[in-house]
């Protein structure tokens, strides 16, 4: 199996930063994109930004400017740089990955459990 574990929510005042991380275990042959996703109180999930094996990035335009993502290909993981939050930007926050599994034909989609980020004074 694989699994997602995310760490680095928390509670911070606007303006303030976060670094999210998010470390993929289990029986992994490649992972192709990994990315980041949130989901408000009462919202769907949306995406916040994707990065690709290469190095590739796609970001939501919401985080364009304040938000890195980057992702080290030798150790699975994959972090989210927050910066400038604001109160909208309170949200679960979860990994999310193409995963590889050897014996498999294919890449499947995994999900993290997520980490809350609050943005409040």
């Amino acid at each position: 199996q694989v699994q997602l574990v995310e760490s680095g929510g928390g509670l911070v005042q606007p303006g303030g930063s976060l670094r999210l991380s998010c470390a993929a275990s289990g029986s992994i042959f490649s992972i192709n994109v990994m990315g980041w996703y949130r989901q408000a109180p009462g919202k769907q999930r949306e995406l916040v930004a994707t990065i690709t094996s290469g190095g590739t990035t796609n970001y939501a335009d919401s985080a364009k400017g304040r938000f890195t993502i980057s992702r080290d290909n030798g150790k699975n993981t994959v972090s989210l740089q927050l910066n400038s939050l604001k109160p909208e930007d309170t949200a679960v926050y979860y990994c999310n990955a193409d995963v590889w599994r050897p014996g498999t034909n294919g890449y499947r989609n995994y999900w993290g459990q997520g980490t809350q980020v609050t943005v409040s004074s």
